[in-house]
């Protein structure tokens, strides 16, 4: 008989969050898609119109998202392909056995750490691939067509093409860094990543390009070349930092890490406390939400619109920091009380 001591606490508000995520998530990307299309393109705002439900079913569109899929499992599938060891699981690759659980949290959230189908594994491959390659699409979509309403895309709208690019280029080309992610050691494969993963990313990543084709903006160059800079900085960041830990934990004696100070845990693991990661606790967060902000600025500043993924990704990653430092701190103990002690600001140095 199991013991209720042992069950993994609730997160998201439990099954009632849970619920509520699962209407909130979809409403919201519809509204976004409406408001963006809009003349006042408030945030705030109800959108001027509701489409009927014919306009919310299309045959062809049905067709056309089956084949994206099926082509990026195709490609997914392809024998010539680098195979890469993931981190331990927090199951310790054990098999786990579902007692007395919630379906509404469950679905939210899903029982199966990794599901697959033989060697098709289904969560790694929504992850990056579908979405992420979707979202630079969809931009460059929306690029085509303003060239096609105004004679040439915008250098708003080439920024913001150029920034997501670069971003998305970045993910696929360091793509086994995924594997230790929270989204692949922790959350299991339910509502959260699927919709996440296959919806919210291409069709609310890629808000501020859906706003500029509705609502142009004048940029000067030299308001785009400090644009530019901000996003420059955000990116050298986030990518410093990810590589640093990346590169730590495949060989900590790399002679690019390994002049590093650390802090030993009784798992056997080591903390960086130098670097990247002695400034804070999660400089990589740090680097995103400053190319969030270069995203966003293309946009002007007249709407709240455009800086709704700004907003947006600050929530998530503050209350993705909170998981992460509880989870630290079960896995961890007192080095990473240490650890916190030695490094006091979590994403951004002074502030917070």
């Amino acid at each position: 008989m199991a013991l209720q001591g042992s069950r993994a606490p609730l997160e998201f508000g439990g099954p009632l969050g849970a619920a509520a995520l699962m209407l909130l998530l979809p409403a919201t990307m519809f509204h976004l898609l409406l408001v963006a299309r809009s003349e006042p393109a408030r945030l705030l705002g109800l959108p001027p119109y509701l489409p009927g439900l014919e306009a919310l079913w299309s045959p062809g569109a049905l067709l056309l998202w089956l084949t994206w899929l099926g082509l990026q499992a195709a490609f997914y599938l392809l024998p010539a392909r680098k195979m890469a060891e993931g981190q331990e699981l927090k199951d310790k690759t054990r098999l786990r056995y579902p007692i007395n659980g919630n379906p509404i949290y469950d679905f939210f959230l899903g029982r199966e750490l990794n599901p697959r189908i033989c060697s098709f594994d289904c969560k790694y491959f929504c992850e990056l691939r579908p979405g992420l390659i979707g979202w630079v699409l969809i931009n460059l979509a929306l690029l085509v067509q303003e060239a096609e309403l105004r004679g040439s895309p915008s250098l708003a709208m080439w920024l913001v093409n150029g920034f997501q690019l670069l971003y998305v280029g970045d993910a696929l080309w360091h793509e086994e860094a995924v594997l230790t992610t929270m989204d692949i050691t922790h959350d299991g494969f339910g509502f959260m990543l699927a919709f996440g993963d296959l919806a919210w990313v291409p069709f609310t990543y890629s808000l501020q390009a859906q706003f500029l084709l509705y609502h142009p903006q004048p940029l000067e160059l030299s308001m785009a070349s400090v644009i530019c800079l901000i996003n420059a900085v955000g990116y050298y960041i986030f990518r410093g930092a990810n590589s640093q830990k990346n590169t730590f934990r495949k060989n900590p004696s790399d002679p690019r890490v390994a002049g590093l100070e650390t802090i030993s845990t009784a798992t056997g693991r080591q903390l960086l406390v130098s670097g990247w990661w002695g400034m804070v606790r999660h400089p990589n967060y740090l680097g995103d939400l400053i190319m969030a902000l270069a995203w966003s600025l293309p946009c002007g500043v007249s709407h709240l619109l455009p800086y709704f993924y700004l907003l947006y990704f600050t929530a998530l990653l503050v209350h993705r920091e909170a998981r992460d430092e509880q989870q630290c701190l079960q896995k961890y103990g007192l080095a990473w009380r240490e650890y916190c002690r030695r490094v006091p600001y979590r994403i951004v140095p002074y502030i917070y």
